[in-house]
Formats: C-alpha cells, sequence, structure tokens
C-alpha cells in the first residue's frame, strides 16, 4: 500500500477535520504520516499516523489572526520548518502529500519531490461571494503598510524561498487560498457558498467527523432535555463576561445548559445556576447529538457539526470567517445571529426562544443534516484520494492559482 503524507498548519479547526480521514486510510492499509506541532500529536498518533515534529516554536498562526499576519506567518514558517521537511519525506518516498490549503511548505515539498497533492480546506472554498481573506485586497494593503516591518519580513521570506526552492505556481499573496488539481472541502455544497463559481476540482465531502477518544470525565448520562450548549471556540479569548451572560440567558430555558469555556477558567464565570456545566472542553459530538440549541462563534468546523447533527444555531461572530459563515446559517433559515457588542442576557433569551419554540428553524436545520450527511464524509474524502492518487502521473502538478 502506499504512504500518505499530510501537511498542516498549528489549528486544532484545521486538524481535527483531517484526522478521521487519517484512521480510514490506516484502516484501509495504507502508511500515513502526519507533519505536525508538538499540541497535536497524540491525537494524530490516535488516529494512527506516524507523526513528525516541526522544528521550532509551537506556532504558526498570529495572535490575533489578521490576515496580513498570517501571510507574514506562514512565509516564515515554510522557510524554517521546509528543510527538515523535505528530509523526513525523501526518506518516506510519499505517493501523496496531503495539505491544508494554508500551507504553502505543503505545496512546496510536494513540488520539489514530484509528488501529486491534494489541498484541503476546512473553511469554505473562496469565490467571489466568499473571498479568500489573504488575497490582495486593499484592506490587506492598508493593513500591511501599518507594520512596515511585517510587509519586509515577507518579502525576505518569499525571495528565500525563491533562492531554495521552486515555488513556482504559489500565489503572490494568497497563501491561505492555495490549490491542487484535487481540492477537498469539508462542507456539503448546499452549505457552500457560490458552489456554481468552483470547478470539478473541487470535491464536496461534507463534514469529517469520526470516532473521537471518549471523554469518561464529562456526565453525559447526567445531561436533561433540553440540553443547551454554548460555545465560543479555542481561538479568539473571549473572557468571562459573555460566557456568563450565555449561561444565565439559556438557564431558564433548559433541562442542562452545557458551556464550553475555551481559553477561559470555568472558575472566572463565578457562581452558575445549578442546571449549567462549565468546561474547558467538553466532547462536542456526543453533546450536539442531544442538544436542541447551539450557541456559536460561527467556526466553521463547529457549524459543519451542528448541521450534521441538525442542530439550529444562535451564531454569535468573533472574527475572520465567522460573520461569514453566521450570514450563511441565517439565509439557510438554520439559525439567527447577533453581534457579540449585542450579547446581553435579554438579547440572547429573546433569539434563543424564537429557535427553540418557531418549527422552521429546526426544519431547516434538519434538510441541512440530510445534505451534510449525503455529501459523505471521511469515506468519500478517502475515496477520492485513493481515487486521485492511482490516476495520477508520478510527477505532480503545480498548485492551482488564479
Amino acid at each position: 500500500m502506499s504512504t500518505v503524507a499530510f501537511l498542516n498548519i498549528g489549528m486544532h479547526g484545521r486538524v481535527n477535520p483531517t484526522l478521521p480521514i487519517v484512521a480510514e486510510l490506516v484502516r484501509r492499509g495504507h502508511t500515513v504520516s502526519y507533519h505536525t506541532w508538538p499540541t497535536f500529536r497524540a491525537e494524530i498518533e490516535a488516529a494512527g499516523a506516524v507523526t513528525h515534529l516541526y522544528p521550532g516554536e509551537d506556532r504558526t498562526i498570529p495572535d490575533p489572526p489578521t490576515p496580513a499576519g498570517l501571510v507574514a506567518s506562514l512565509a516564515r514558517t515554510a522557510v524554517r520548518v521546509l528543510p527538515a521537511v523535505l528530509a523526513d519525506l525523501r526518506r518516506m518516498r510519499p505517493g501523496l502529500i496531503v495539505h491544508d490549503s494554508a500551507c504553502p511548505w505543503g505545496a512546496i515539498a510536494a513540488r520539489e519531490l514530484g509528488v501529486p497533492a491534494a489541498s484541503s480546506f476546512t473553511t469554505f472554498a473562496f469565490t467571489r461571494q466568499a473571498p479568500s481573506p489573504t488575497r490582495g485586497s486593499w484592506e490587506l494593503l492598508s493593513s500591511a503598510a501599518g507594520r512596515p516591518g511585517l510587509f519586509a519580513g515577507y518579502l525576505r521570506s518569499r525571495l528565500e524561498l525563491r533562492r531554495r526552492y521552486r515555488p513556482g505556481g504559489l500565489p503572490p499573496v494568497d497563501l491561505g487560498n492555495i490549490r491542487q488539481s484535487l481540492n477537498l472541502v469539508f462542507t456539503s455544497r448546499e452549505f457552500q457558498i457560490g458552489a456554481d463559481e468552483l470547478d470539478d476540482t473541487y470535491r464536496f465531502v461534507g463534514p469529517s467527523i469520526g470516532a473521537r477518544p471518549p471523554d469518561p470525565s464529562f456526565p453525559l448520562a447526567e445531561l436533561r432535555d433540553p440540553v443547551l450548549y454554548a460555545s465560543l471556540g479555542t481561538v479568539f479569548s473571549s473572557g468571562p463576561a459573555p460566557l456568563r451572560a450565555f449561561a444565565a440567558a439559556l438557564a431558564p430555558l433548559g433541562g442542562t445548559v452545557v458551556v464550553a469555556t475555551g481559553q477561559t477558567d470555568p472558575a472566572a464565570l463565578g457562581p452558575l445556576p445549578a442546571t449549567v456545566i462549565a468546561r474547558r472542553s467538553v466532547p462536542q459530538p456526543e453533546i450536539l447529538a442531544r442538544a436542541a440549541l447551539f450557541l456559536t462563534h460561527g467556526g466553521m468546523n463547529s457549524v459543519n457539526e451542528a448541521l450534521h447533527a441538525g442542530v439550529p444555531m444562535l451564531v454569535v461572530p468573533q472574527g475572520a470567517d465567522q460573520p461569514l459563515v453566521a450570514s450563511r446559517v441565517v439565509a439557510l433559515g438554520a439559525g439567527l445571529s447577533i453581534g457579540a457588542q449585542d450579547v446581553t442576557e435579554q438579547a440572547v433569551r429573546a433569539q434563543a426562544r424564537r429557535l427553540l419554540d418557531e418549527p422552521g428553524f429546526r426544519a431547516a436545520a434538519g434538510t441541512m443534516r440530510t445534505a451534510q450527511r449525503d455529501a459523505g464524509g471521511y469515506r468519500r474524502a478517502a475515496d477520492e484520494l485513493e481515487r486521485y492518487a492511482g490516476s495520477r502521473p508520478a510527477s505532480a502538478d503545480a498548485p492551482r492559482q488564479g
């Protein structure tokens, strides 16, 4: 069987959807390697991959994750990690490289080794209606102009990449949108914005949701219906105030309210109603399987998982692509949205009550549940990768841009 190499950036939202695919490829008899940061090592190895750690600091993504900062960081990281990555890959001789759409070192490594590559999109695939945040734009240029050191660092990194490797085919700026002849998109065509703009190199495989290690510390058996779930993800630090407001707003409406606090210490929320369970992390798929409502930041993976479970959402976007994701949820009738600046206990409770009382929201979420599941998930993704690797010549195409 062949060896498949995965290369990714340091974000849970980018790594998590690939893990069920890794496990499925291993189950089918393939050898899978995964270049990663130490933070993700245990969960990747649990999926069956052989891990290879990137050298240097365990952070690719700037905080806060601005587009200009992301572009500069990705180029700088590519310069730093490529020597070790290429040495590893030359020893392994993979038949296929799968890299994140924001992983330029994955695309460069495939080109250097003459290995076919596939790109994975855990966000929307980018279209005119859903533009890439790292595309060349006035917003990006004005942001870079305010930080001349950032722009100079980016130019140095790009020149170094050009001197040492063959980065031809990479976009001049848009390093968050690196495409290949196969692009896996982890949502359904029905949820994608502007799907008709995309060619057949884009395969909408739906949410990639597989078995995760059980969390015996979480009291799933104690949940009482209706279960209401709130989480603002792990990337943005929201602080305790909005989480406290969510708990207070939802408690009168639910049997059990579960709050995932992420970077915030649950103790910082202060005393909570007896029906509220607050933890830094929770087994999200299991809770969504029980939930009547999901209050979410609108991260793409969280929304995909909620739609896969048919759960209506109240979306409170924090940044990045989350406002766009929220707009799509609202447009499809599967939820409502409220601005972070408008969060009050009263406002959240009023919106949540609508979602629970008006059956149209659950019906729309149920329609999307069917679309998400029919897309095929991680098994379809593994099928696409096997078919692609089997039909590709020995040398890889350049990344598809433009």
